[in-house]
C-alpha cells in the first residue's frame, strides 16, 4: 500500500450506538496499513467498562504521589503560606478540568487513544508532532519520578548500610551510591515493562490509600515534633497579599496547570475504555480537584511544620523523612515513596509515551519499544536539574511544559468542537487520502498555530537553571501565563486559518454523513 492510494472504507462503515458512542461497523473491514496497530485501533465497545468509581480511582492514584507533594510543598518554599498554596492548587485544577473533560468527551464515543485524535486536526501523519511533543514531556516526568524514587532508595540504604554509603565519595555533585541508587530504581522499571503492566495495576489498588495514609503518619508526626497544630498553620506567608504575591501566583497558577496539562491532552488514552460519557465526566470532576486539593493540604500543612521546627522549608519528602531518628518510620515512609513512584510512574508516564512512539511508525515500533524509549530518554532530559530546586522545578519545567502543551489542548477543542461540532470518521482517522490527510497528511493551518502559540507562551520565559536568560525578552510579559496565552492564541488561530481556507465546512459535511 501506498501512502497516497486510500482504502475503499465508506464512512458508513462505522456504527452509531444509542448512548452516543461510535463503533467501526461489525460487517466493515478493521482498519490496517501503515497508520493501524492493534494498540491504536478504536476499543470496541463490549470493552469500553470503565465507570464513574474506576475513573476517580484514577485519579486518586495519579494524585498521591511524591510529585504531587513536593508542587504543594513547593509552593510554600518560594514564600507562600498554607492558605495561599492550597487556593492555588485548587483553582488550578479546577481550572485543567475543564480541558481534561473537552479533550477526554473523544475517548468512550470513539474509543480511540490520543495520537489518532490529534490526526483529525494535524492530519495522519502531523499527529505526530503533538504526539512527540507530549511523549518528550511525559520522559521528563518519567526521569523525574525515577530520581525521586531513586532518592528513597538511596536514604533507606543509607540507613541500613550506613555513612559508607550516606557519604561516598561525590560524582557530578552527588554521592556515586546516588547515582547508582537512581539506576537501579531506573532498571526495576525496564524489568516490569517486560514483565508486563498487570503486576502494576495491581499495586495501584492498594498504592494510593497506602501512600494517604503515609501523608497522614507524616503530618502526625511533624505535628508532634512542632507541639501541636497551632505552629503549622501560623507559619506566616513571606510575600503577604501585596505586590510580592501577585508577581509569582501567576506564574505558580500555570506551572499548577502545567502539572496536569500532559494528561489533559492524553486522558483519552485512558477514556476510551470508559462505558459512557457521564461516567468520565463524573469520575474525573469528583476525583482530579477534590483528591489533589486534599493531597495539597496535607503535603503544605508538613512543608509548613518544617518551616516551624526546621527553621527551613523543606520540600522533598524523602529528605524530610530522612531526618528522623526512628527506624521505623523512616523505613515506613521511604517505602511508601518507593511503591508510590514505581507504581505511578509506569502506569502514568510509560502508557501514553508508549502509544506516542508507536504512532510515528505503527508497523516497526511496539508499544513496548516505545517504553524502552521512554526509558532512555527520560535520563539523557537530566531530571535531577529540574528536580534540583523549587524555582526551576514549578516555574521553568512546569512552566515550559504547561505553555507548549495548552498550545495543543487549544487545537484540538477548537477542531473537535467548533469546526467537527464532536464528530468524527473513525475509518479516516486510518488511511491515506481521507478528509484528515489534508495535504500529504499534514495539516499546516495546525502547525501555524501551534508553532505560533508555542512561541507566545514560551518565548519570553526564563528558562533558568536550563539555559541563562529568555530567547525573546520583548515576550517576557507573556511568560507568567503561558499555559493560557498557548491555548487562546492556538484556538483562535487555528480557527481563523481553517475558516479562511474553505476547511470550516469539514464539520459541517461530517455531521451529515456520520
Amino acid at each position: 500500500m501506498t501512502d497516497t492510494a486510500p482504502t475503499a472504507i465508506p464512512p458508513s462503515s462505522q456504527l452509531t450506538l444509542p448512548d452516543g458512542r461510535v463503533e467501526i461497523s461489525p460487517d466493515a473491514p478493521v482498519p490496517s496499513g501503515p497508520y493501524a496497530n492493534e494498540d491504536l485501533l478504536p476499543v470496541p465497545v463490549e470493552k469500553r467498562t470503565w465507570n464513574t468509581y474506576n475513573f476517580s480511582a484514577l485519579w486518586v492514584g495519579m494524585a498521591h504521589n511524591t510529585a504531587s507533594w513536593t508542587l504543594a510543598s513547593g509552593l510554600i518554599a518560594v514564600g507562600m503560606d498554607w492558605k495561599q498554596a492550597v487556593l492555588t492548587i485548587a483553582l488550578a485544577n479546577v481550572i485543567v478540568l475543564v480541558p481534561m473533560l473537552l479533550t477526554g468527551h473523544a475517548g468512550p464515543k470513539y474509543g480511540i487513544p490520543f495520537p489518532v485524535f490529534a490526526r483529525a486536526s494535524f492530519g495522519v501523519r502531523g499527529a505526530n508532532l503533538p504526539a512527540v511533543v507530549r511523549a518528550l514531556v511525559a520522559c521528563g516526568w518519567f526521569g523525574i519520578q525515577t530520581w525521586i524514587g531513586g532518592e528513597a532508595i538511596y536514604f533507606l540504604a543509607g540507613k541500613l548500610i550506613g555513612d559508607s554509603w550516606a557519604n561516598a565519595s561525590h560524582v557530578g555533585g552527588y554521592a556515586w551510591t546516588m547515582w547508582l541508587s537512581f539506576a537501579i530504581f531506573w532498571a526495576i522499571q525496564v524489568a516490569i515493562i517486560y514483565r508486563g503492566m498487570e503486576t502494576i495495576r495491581r499495586f495501584e489498588n492498594w498504592a494510593a490509600p497506602f501512600v494517604l495514609l503515609g501523608a497522614g503518619v507524616m503530618l502526625w508526626w511533624m505535628a508532634s515534633k512542632a507541639g501541636g497544630f497551632g505552629p503549622l498553620l501560623d507559619q506566616p506567608s513571606k510575600v503577604g497579599y501585596g505586590a510580592d504575591f501577585w508577581k509569582i501566583f501567576a506564574p505558580a497558577l500555570m506551572g499548577m496547570i502545567g502539572f496536569w496539562s500532559t494528561l489533559s491532552l492524553n486522558i483519552p488514552d485512558f477514556t476510551r475504555y470508559g462505558k459512557s460519557q457521564k461516567a468520565q465526566t463524573w469520575g474525573q470532576a469528583l476525583g482530579l480537584p477534590t483528591t489533589m486539593t486534599l493531597f495539597a493540604f496535607l503535603s503544605v500543612m508538613v512543608t509548613s511544620g518544617s518551616q516551624a521546627v526546621y527553621g527551613e522549608a523543606i520540600w522533598d519528602p524523602v529528605q524530610l523523612a530522612a531526618k528522623t531518628d526512628n527506624v521505623f518510620g523512616l523505613l515506613f515512609a521511604l517505602v511508601t515513596v518507593l511503591v508510590a513512584t514505581l507504581s505511578v510512574n509506569v502506569a502514568a508516564n510509560l502508557v501514553s509515551p508508549a502509544f506516542d512512539f508507536s504512532n510515528i511508525a505503527p508497523r516497526k515500533i511496539s508499544f513496548r519499544a516505545g517504553a524502552l524509549a521512554t526509558c532512555v530518554l527520560g535520563v539523557l532530559i537530566f531530571p535531577w536539574k529540574l528536580y534540583s530546586d523549587p524555582q526551576g522545578y514549578i516555574f521553568t519545567w512546569l512552566g515550559l511544559v504547561g505553555g507548549l502543551l495548552g498550545t495543543v489542548a487549544g487545537i484540538l477543542i477548537a477542531d473537535y468542537w467548533i469546526l467537527r461540532r464532536g464528530k468524527l470518521d473513525l475509518a479516516d482517522l486510518y488511511r491515506a487520502g481521507g478528509r484528515y490527510w489534508y495535504d500529504n497528511g499534514w495539516n499546516w493551518r495546525a502547525v501555524v498555530a501551534f508553532l505560533v502559540g508555542g512561541v507566545l507562551a514560551v518565548g519570553g520565559a526564563n528558562f533558568a537553571p536550563l539555559i541563562d536568560g529568555r530567547p525573546i525578552p520583548a515576550l517576557s510579559s507573556l511568560a507568567d501565563y503561558g499555559w493560557a496565552v498557548g491555548l487562546g492564541t492556538s484556538m483562535v488561530l487555528y480557527l481563523v486559518l481553517m475558516l479562511a481556507t474553505g476547511q470550516g465546512r469539514t464539520g459541517t459535511r461530517e455531521e451529515a454523513q456520520v
